[in-house]
């Protein structure tokens, strides 16, 4: 099973983060990827990024030395209504939006809040993937969480940074747990590197572990296909337009 893209990325631009487009674009073609999006976080995370370089993502080349680029946001759920911090006239815009809980951002709280803010986020309809569900920071109830991602056609991350994080341990049997439950319920979910500098980008040693040891369909994951992914954003009325190229060799 070959992963060939990598839906989770943070530039310069998230104010903790150590590389450039170029930076990514150069190691995403080493490793052959074939397609990376790049999602800053949106402006509620400290440090983070105006607005305006959200929005003005336009400028970024549809593809850049034969890498497809998509362009995105890992917005922040600020609250257990699930409302996020970028407004819909942006979010419209974009090509990626992932959603998720931090504790800079929203205070955790009780297993049910947690899970009703998710639940709450998903029927955001611009939002495609719930990014690191699997933070013990934010206990879910996960037979909730992963049904109402089935039904409302919301793509999971299971998040390869997720794993090392000093400040997330316990993530890994909360992933198998999540990951089990997508494979029972049928629903989509996608290895994230949730790279900070350009080398991690197409990192998903840790996730694989988890689809291997769920020994989940490959039908499933996203990361297996950019067709795949592509045709999941189509379908959601995402345009995927302006074919712009461009070569810096």
């Amino acid at each position: 099973m070959k992963f060939v893209l990598d839906t989770h990325t943070h530039t310069i631009a998230s104010g903790h983060a150590y590389s450039t487009i170029h930076d990514y674009i150069e190691v995403a073609k080493k490793k052959g990827l074939e397609l990376v999006a790049f999602t800053d976080h949106g402006p509620a995370m400290p440090g983070g990024p105006n607005i305006f370089h959200i929005g003005n993502q336009r400028v970024i080349p549809r593809e850049i030395d034969g890498v497809e680029i998509l362009r995105g946001v890992e917005a922040n759920i600020i609250d257990y209504d699930g409302r996020i911090d970028i407004s819909e006239n942006y979010l419209k815009k974009l090509d990626l939006v992932l959603a998720s809980l931090h504790d800079v951002c929203i205070e955790p709280g009780t297993r049910e809040e947690n899970t009703r803010a998710f639940i709450k986020a998903m029927d955001n309809e611009y939002i495609d993937i719930i990014a690191h569900p699997g933070n013990p920071k934010f206990p879910i109830n996960i037979d909730d969480f992963v049904l109402n991602a089935r039904e409302k056609n919301k793509i999971i991350e299971i998040n390869n940074s997720t794993f090392t994080n000093p400040g997330r341990s316990g993530s890994r049997d909360n992933c198998i747990m999540i990951a089990r439950k997508a494979k029972e319920y049928g629903a989509f979910v996608v290895a994230g590197s949730d790279a900070h500098i350009s080398f991690d980008v197409g990192n998903f040693q840790k996730s694989i572990e988890v689809f291997k040891l769920v020994e989940m369909p490959e039908e499933l994951i996203m990361n297996t296909s950019k067709q795949k992914l592509k045709g999941y954003l189509k379908a959601k009325g995402k345009e995927l337009q302006e074919r712009t190229s461009i070569s810096i060799r």
